[in-house]
């Protein structure tokens, strides 16, 4: 199911596995998987690398910082700030989110070049985040109440949940699977399935330990519709950073919060 390199860099996990009692509630598991891929901590910030790979085997290169704040200690509403640093005719580039539990997200994204800020439209959630193989929806998350649940296997090391649109004319899968350990609640692998076929995956090849919180440090999205991949790589990743409030807002998005930038 995985390749050699993301057994490797998920010993950490498997190792804890046993320590684990197995859940029967999708929905206690679909919501602890949630919290740790995108709530861990009150806040949070990376420095991210991405490789882009085309179908001829062609690479471009993306560095940008993300900052995270949740807006309350529960699973709810949080606020994502995504500063590009290169390539250069990138730099300056703003992604900003405020993601809605049970709503529709704003999102804008900001180009320098043009010194226009765009509203990134719901129907728009499902398309590329800048040139990637990653949705715009990815970097921020799915709400839960999208879809619906069914833990359809149990494993000695994940559990495997299928997840299908409650409304399957928003979105162009028919459903999606999910391998999330058992142990730590990571999603270490999300198959996107159309008419019987996965078109598109997403894989977790690395995770460290960092300040008490099993964190993702490498993943990729491959997909098979139009070939190629994309890798992310986070570092000097850190939580309960303090970042305030009116960091996400829009005047921010022309004049970025350079104490927070990395």
């Amino acid at each position: 199911m995985f390749n050699k390199l993301s057994i490797v860099c998920l010993g950490l996990l498997v190792s804890l596995t046993a320590l684990a009692a197995d859940l029967t509630s999708v929905d206690e598991i679909v919501a602890k998987t949630n919290h740790t891929a995108y709530y861990q901590g009150s806040d949070g910030s990376a420095r991210v690398k991405m490789t882009v790979t085309d179908k001829q085997g062609r690479t471009r290169q993306k560095e940008f910082t993300i900052l995270r704040r949740n807006k309350n200690e529960q699973d709810g509403d949080q606020f994502f700030y995504v500063y590009f640093r290169a390539p250069a005719d990138e730099r300056g580039t703003v992604f900003m989110v405020h993601k809605h539990v049970g709503a529709d997200d704003d999102r804008w994204l900001y180009l320098p070049a043009l010194d226009v800020t765009k509203r990134i439209a719901a129907s728009d959630e499902r398309t590329s985040f800048v040139g990637s193989h990653f949705f715009y929806e990815d970097v921020s998350g799915r709400g839960l109440d999208e879809d619906t649940h069914e833990l359809v296997d149990t494993t000695d090391a994940y559990y495997v949940v299928k997840n299908v649109p409650k409304k399957p004319e928003l979105v162009e899968f028919d459903s999606f699977t999910m391998w999330i350990h058992k142990a730590s609640f990571i999603p270490v692998k999300v198959a996107f399935e159309k008419g019987g076929q996965t078109y598109r995956t997403a894989e977790v090849l690395a995770v460290d330990d960092i300040q008490g919180y099993k964190t993702v440090t490498k993943s990729r999205m491959t997909d098979n519709n139009i070939g190629g991949n994309t890798v992310i790589e986070y570092n000097d990743v850190r939580y309960d950073t303090g970042v305030p409030e009116d960091v996400f807002t829009e005047r921010r998005l022309r004049n970025p919060p350079r104490e927070y930038m990395k």
